[in-house]
């Protein structure tokens, strides 16, 4: 490429700004209807015959059950099982769906559909309308979902809400490595860190410790403050206003109340 064309194309950058505007209002202004809801993730290479995808269905009916809004990538495998299970269960069922080069293909069992070019803005979508992350077996995209939302609790940018694994054969490797590794040798995270998550088989037990989190039953991270108000710095980097004591809201309030995460 001449140098022209790049300082051209540069100069086109940040016309991007209102395709990325326009991805934003969409979304804001669909995904505010749905009421509490769920998001779900895991492979989208996960067969009907395989038993997680069945559990994913399981799940998906299970939450719309509880009175929760089902949101899933979209696509094939653990997010179409899912989304299978909430429109099966009569409920709301989001895809928040993507063009990718493989895999990505909007399943059919969506009612309130969107579709992303952009994943930073799809990933925020996720975070914003859920109350919980339930985390079947997945690649990278799905350990990405896994590890920001345990980053975005632990840095009090999001509301602390609950994040279940299922699947303790698949994930027991990867919380060894964690606790063994980042915490006990190299000492990069601390240990209550690993108790920002759940690890169970029983999509049941997921479905509970969401519900029951969202009602006040149990909390999240006691050791974290409680949430108020966007985390802004001051001074040096790590000095943070707008974080108050915990006072025992339930995420219900804590999410309906006036004071928004940083999501």
């Amino acid at each position: 490429m001449h140098e022209s064309d790049h300082k051209d194309r540069l100069r086109h950058e940040s016309w991007r700004v209102f395709r990325i505007m326009s991805e934003f209002v969409e979304a804001f202004d669909t995904l505010a209807r749905i009421g509490p809801a769920v998001s779900v993730f895991g492979s989208a290479r996960t067969l009907p015959a395989d038993p997680y995808y069945q559990a994913a269905v399981r799940c998906g009916a299970l939450l719309t059950a509880r009175g929760f809004a089902v949101i899933t990538g979209g696509g094939p495998g653990i997010m179409e099982a899912a989304n299978k299970g909430a429109v099966e269960a009569q409920g709301m069922s989001v895809g928040l769906n993507i063009a990718l080069p493989m895999e990505q293909r909007p399943n059919p069992y969506q009612n309130v559909e969107l579709d992303f070019r952009y994943f930073f803005i799809r990933k925020v979508m996720f975070v914003k309308y859920a109350r919980g992350f339930v985390i079947f077996p997945g690649g990278f995209g799905t350990m990405d979902e896994f590890f920001e939302s345990l980053t975005l609790i632990q840095t009090l940018k999001i509301v602390p809400f609950p994040v279940v694994l299922i699947g303790r054969e698949f994930w027991s490797g990867l919380l060894d490595w964690m606790r063994q590794t980042l915490d006990s040798r190299y000492h990069t995270i601390s240990p209550q860190d690993m108790d920002l998550f759940h690890l169970t088989d029983e999509v049941e037990e997921a479905v509970d410790i969401v519900h029951e989190t969202y009602l006040g039953r149990r909390t999240v991270g006691e050791w974290l403050p409680r949430f108020r108000g966007d985390a802004e710095t001051e001074g040096g980097e790590g000095t943070r206003r707008g974080i108050m004591p915990r006072r025992g809201g339930t995420l219900r309030e804590d999410f309906g109340g006036s004071d928004e995460p940083a999501i």
